[in-house]
């Protein structure tokens, strides 16, 4: 293919190297370090899994089969598939420190279109995240409430799963406002907001488990698989949700001090502090209490109040509204740096991608929050989540696949990390990721695919045209053929 095909080609790739456009045009703060980087991938992914999702899927609910204390091997099947795609993940940071993650990997490996739909899916996923989280936290805000001798009205509970009567969610719906208010407040603040609450997010939930272990009554844990392997694989499509937070941590690459040495280890670092805890924190929570019992929206609160000390469990959902802030505020990074890094390479209007000051883009900051505060505020949890796991295993996927490929087409690129047993491992997570997918519900299917059409239609009439890989972009014509506009990476096979 010529390089005048290229250009015009859906398949065109973006540079590896910083492009001008990147270099000089909308800027991100550089203020984060290794430890700092941690914490967000750590918050990202530790906090309504532990707190919820785990309760959720031991019972069950109202509308599916409890897990029971197999919930640990959901866990681990769903800890197996990240730690694959987080492998590739660490390649690509210490690669690509840009901002965008799954969509500039996508970008750059597999060309524009398949960029654009892992973008346009984030975009939702993240945003659905940031709502999930916040419904989470509701169950506990009113397990504390209650606690402290106040009831939460029905109709401010919550819109389903569980609660009956209710019209809206209101403390989630606030707590996305106030979660996009930190967010908004520049890369400073939120990386200290955030390494403090994760700090005492792990200290609560160590708490949690050597106290909780006092409790635990081994005939909790038979029948160990009462509605057997079935339900433990759609429970890990399920939790999938709670183990991939690094993903979003990733598109803050661009604001690392040092992205290509901090950006992996702090991957791979809060991937595995993560899956220690929910190990020993599942194990606790079904030895506690029968998972018959278990609260599906405040699991560790009832256990505690099961055993006889609900002021540990009023503690417990305190701190644990808290904690969970944190994943909130890493998605709610991630679905804004997505959004700006879309923006920036032309395939969103360019007033997106705008900053302040601060090098915080203000614009997508508050609408991202805005609509999760409306998801949050309107939707049961289970519906969302599910929407929000198929989307991410989609971004797996593609990363997988892009990292062999980059291998392949790039083999002497500059790698600060390099994943071992090539392509075993990203193959493995293709495979396992593409297995997650399959066990979804039909209607997370359709509702995504109906969120793909209409990304389709969004490229085809003006992403495509707006690219700045695009010779033929309003953007680079209207700088008067002085704006960027970089050539397209090289055909597979070449060695770039």
């Amino acid at each position: 293919m010529s390089a005048a095909n290229r250009e015009t080609s859906v398949f065109r790739r973006k540079p590896i190297e910083l492009t001008e456009d990147e270099a000089s045009g909308s800027k991100l703060f550089k203020g984060l370090g290794l430890w700092q980087l941690t914490a967000i991938g750590v918050g990202g992914i530790i906090g309504i899994g532990i707190f919820t999702l785990a309760g959720l899927v031991a019972n069950g609910g109202p509308d599916a089969e409890g897990v029971g204390p197999a919930v640990l091997i959901s866990f681990l099947i769903a800890g197996l598939a990240s730690a694959a795609a987080a492998l590739s993940y660490a390649e690509f940071a210490g690669m690509v420190p840009r901002a965008g993650s799954a969509y500039t990997y996508g970008y750059v490996a597999l060309g524009e279109i398949i960029g654009w739909f892992i973008g346009w899916d984030l975009l939702l996923e993240y945003t659905a995240i940031v709502a999930v989280v916040a419904i989470g936290i509701s169950g506990y805000f009113t397990e504390f409430m209650a606690g402290i001798g106040l009831d939460v009205p029905v109709w401010m509970q919550g819109t389903g799963d569980v609660v009956e009567g209710g019209a809206v969610n209101l403390p989630a719906l606030v707590v996305c406002l106030f979660i996009t208010f930190i967010l908004s407040r520049g890369t400073k603040t939120f990386g200290r907001f955030e390494l403090v609450a994760v700090g005492l997010k792990v200290l609560l939930i160590l708490f949690i488990i050597g106290l909780g272990i006092f409790f635990i009554n081994t005939s909790n844990y038979t029948p160990f698989l009462p509605n057997g392997f079935g339900a433990v694989f759609t429970g890990a499509a399920t939790v999938f949700f709670a183990v991939f937070g690094y993903d979003a941590m990733s598109t803050a690459a661009e604001e690392a001090k040092d992205g290509k040495k901090h950006m992996p280890k702090a991957i791979l670092l809060s991937l595995g502090i993560a899956m220690v805890l929910y190990i020993l924190a599942t194990l606790v929570l079904t030895g506690m209490q029968n998972y018959t019992e278990i609260s599906p929206t405040a699991g560790f609160a009832s256990a505690f109040q099961n055993v006889g000390l609900p002021v540990i469990a009023t503690v417990i959902s305190a701190f644990a509204v808290l904690s969970i802030l944190t994943v909130m505020l890493t998605f709610l990074l991630g679905v804004t740096r997505v959004w700006f890094s879309m923006s920036r390479d032309g395939l969103l209007p360019r007033w997106f991608s705008a900053t302040d000051n601060n090098g915080t883009p203000q614009r997508v900051t508050w609408i991202a929050g805005g609509v999760s505060a409306l998801l949050a505020g309107f939707f049961p949890i289970r519906a969302v989540a599910d929407l929000t796991n198929i989307g991410i295993l989609a971004a797996f996927v593609v990363v997988c696949i892009a990292v062999i490929v980059l291998r392949r087409t790039q083999p002497d690129a500059p790698r600060e990390f390099r994943l071992p047993l090539m392509p075993w491992i990203p193959a493995f997570g293709v495979l396992a990721s593409a297995f997650l997918i399959s066990q979804l519900h039909w209607e997370t299917w359709l509702r995504f695919a109906v969120w793909l059409l209409i990304g389709m239609a969004v490229y085809w009439f003006y992403s495509r045209k707006h690219s700045l890989l695009n010779p033929d972009s309003p953007r680079h014509t209207d700088s008067g053929g002085t704006g960027p506009a970089p050539s397209a990476s090289p055909e597979p096979g070449s060695t770039g």
